[in-house]
Formats: C-alpha cells, structure tokens, sequence
C-alpha cells in the first residue's frame, strides 16, 4: 500500500503503537494547510511558526496519553487544537503590550489599537463562524427558537406565532437549545471571550 493512501485514523493508530514515523507522515501530510490556516490568521512568520510547532506538541501529548477520540476526524481535530493557540496567543499578546526600547516613554507605543482591533476582530469572527456551526447541530425545533431570537431578534411573542407554539414553550425551547449549546461548546474546547 502507497504512504499516501493510509488514511490519517490509520497513521494514528500506527503512532500510538510506536510507529513514530506515523506521526512524521501525518504532519507532513498536513502541514502546509495547518501552517496556512494558522499564519492567515496571525500575519507573523514567526508567531505562526511556534503555534505550528506548539500544535503539534499538543497533539503528540494528546496521542501520547492515550487522550485521542477524535477518530476519523484528525484534521480538523488539529486545527481547533491550532485555532486554539491563535486565540491564546492573541490574548496574551493584548494582556502584555509590547513598550518600545527607548528612553522616552510614549504611551502610544503601547496603545496599538489598530492591531488588536484586527485580532479581536480575526477571533469574533472565528468565535461567530464556530458558533453558527454548532447551531446547525442543535435539534430542528431548537434550532429555529434560537435563530429566530438572537438572530433576528425577534421577540418570544413574534417566536411563538411563527411558530405556533405558546410563549411558554418557545422559552423552554430557548432554554434547552442554551444547555445544549453551551454543551456543544464544552465539547468542541470552544473559547468564546477575547480577554
């Protein structure tokens, strides 16, 4: 059989069982479209680097404790290890601005609005698209309540004749549909706040 065509649940199982050249064939497999991903999002060689590299530690120890059960799903199991570290990584760069070496101090080297602005926007934006397709997993009648309210903004009145339900039951609706996607959160190692 090529390399190529061993599927990555296969390679896994191999690493876990000693085969370290496994694990060698998964990152080179995707290393490219990790890398990509990560560096689209931090803009900086060699941030983008170290959270590439950090990824992959992540995931070595994942494997190496026995703490894998994303079977069949290593990609994109990888990535949100990866999209994780760029959140980390954003969040400690704004809790630790950067001063300029000089003798003056000017306040406007550590107010770089701009920048955080991009990056805080980069997770929002991260933490919407995760977010929406978390929804999509949420049971029909969920789903619907839900969209309706925080999409459209639409109040449990106008929920409840669209839908023809009583109030009551839109809200216990509303109410499960938020246990069951703070679960899928939970799940899914979502981080949902930007500080």
């Amino acid at each position: 059989m090529q390399n190529c065509k061993i599927q990555d649940a296969v390679l896994v199982s191999n690493y876990i069982n000693g085969d370290e050249y496994a694990l060698e064939q998964l990152i080179h497999r995707h290393k490219q479209r990790i890398y990509r991903f990560i560096y689209s999002k931090v803009m900086d060689r060699d941030t983008a680097e170290d959270i590439f590299q950090d990824t992959f530690i992540k995931v070595i120890k994942t494997l190496k404790n026995n703490k894998y059960n994303e079977e069949g799903k290593f990609l994109p199991w990888v990535m949100r290890i990866a999209h994780n570290l760029v959140i980390d990584s954003f969040r400690k760069s704004n809790r630790m601005p950067k001063f300029n070496n000089t003798d003056k101090f000017d306040i406007f080297s550590v107010l770089s609005d701009d920048s955080l602005n991009a990056e805080n926007q980069i997770i929002t934006e991260q933490i919407y698209a995760d977010i929406k397709e978390l929804v999509q997993l949420l049971p029909q009648n969920q789903k619907e309540v839900l969209k309706m309210r925080i999409f459209k903004d639409m109040s449990f009145k106008e929920i409840s004749e669209i839908t023809g339900v009583s109030i009551n039951t839109a809200l216990g609706r509303m109410r499960y549909a938020l246990i069951n996607l703070r679960k899928l959160v939970a799940e899914n190692k979502i981080i949902l706040n930007i500080e």
